[in-house]
């Protein structure tokens, strides 16, 4: 009876049927409650959840999505593991290279990163984004001529394409190409006014250039717009530093330790101040609290000041 019975309503009994229903229904839990852990910012949970789907299926999107985790998480050599092996799933899938790309940029693998860049290309010869993170890449790897042909590569396809030109106007500024980096920087600032980067950056070629007060204009109204920037309170107080008003500096820097108390540079540059203005033993102690903050960020600190200011930071873009 048993057998016509299920003849007769089309289910037959197949146990390995049954095991891959199953299977299926258990992945697609855990790849839904890895997207809604993912939403609540529950990383943690996320990556639990999406790692037991892969294990039951190797499914490409919910690789994609384990990628994107591991990235918010900070873990760029589990997203690039996971990346690198989509890359080999699916070939042509630009998205992928250019994810791949930027996760080599956080883990400062510039060769790594032009090489995932060009294989975007390969594949889609028009994508603004993958010629930016090329010139990103070359930028990375100090070759300033490569990086400002494959930003412009990138400026040409999309013209309002406000990093490739905030970073070709940096690479320009590095070569002393003031006029046209400053063409760049008008573009940025004609879409955004407000852009502080682009500000910070003009601010520094006007100091280049000798335009000390407009450079103090620029830094200033930074600290004005975002209290938080860090950069424009050292570019302002180095630029103090240069012009000797020094009890200027050392106010500054005391205003940007007050709002960030681990601003190691801050320390080190009021520091500097200090030492210039007769305080020895206040300039030890700046000293001394810079290093214990972040000793990489006095790159090649004897126990001397340098003489010149700006030596141990980094640029505009943080590049």
């Amino acid at each position: 009876m048993g057998f016509f019975k299920s003849f007769f309503s089309g289910k037959a009994s197949n146990p390995e049927e049954e095991k891959q229903k199953n299977k299926q229904k258990n992945f697609e839990i855990f790849k839904y409650d890895g997207m809604r852990a993912q939403r609540m910012g529950r990383a943690d949970y996320a990556i639990k959840c999406f790692t037991e789907a892969l294990a039951l299926q190797e499914d490409f999107e919910t690789m994609g999505y384990l990628a994107q985790v591991y990235i918010q998480s900070n873990e760029p050599d589990e997203a690039r593991k996971l990346l690198e092996k989509m890359t080999q799933i699916e070939p042509e899938h630009t998205s992928t290279f250019l994810t791949l790309a930027n996760v080599c940029y956080m883990q400062e693998d510039y060769a790594a990163m032009a090489e995932a860049a060009q294989k975007a290309i390969a594949i889609e010869e028009g994508s603004a984004m993958a010629h930016y993170l090329l010139g990103k890449a070359d930028n990375g790897q100090n070759d300033g001529i490569m990086c400002i042909a494959h930003l412009t590569k990138a400026i040409v396809l999309k013209d309002d394409f406000t990093e490739a030109r905030l970073l070709r106007a940096e690479a320009l500024t590095k070569m002393r190409q003031y006029k046209e980096a400053m063409e760049d920087i008008d573009a940025v600032l004609a879409q955004d006014p407000d852009d502080e980067s682009a500000i910070l950056l003009r601010g520094k070629i006007k100091e280049a250039t000798g335009a000390e007060a407009e450079a103090e204009a620029d830094y200033l109204h930074i600290t004005e717009l975002n209290p938080f920037n860090e950069q424009a309170f050292l570019y302002l107080g180095q630029l103090y530093i240069v012009q000797k008003k020094l009890t200027e500096a050392i106010a500054l820097f005391d205003e940007a330790i007050e709002l960030n108390p681990n601003f190691a540079q801050a320390y080190h540059e009021r520091g500097r101040a200090k030492l210039l203005n007769g305080d020895k033993e206040g300039s030890v102690e700046d000293m001394k609290r810079g290093l214990e903050l972040n000793p990489k960020d006095i790159q090649g600190f004897t126990g001397q000041y340098g003489n010149q200011p700006g030596n141990n930071t980094t640029n505009v873009l943080g590049l």
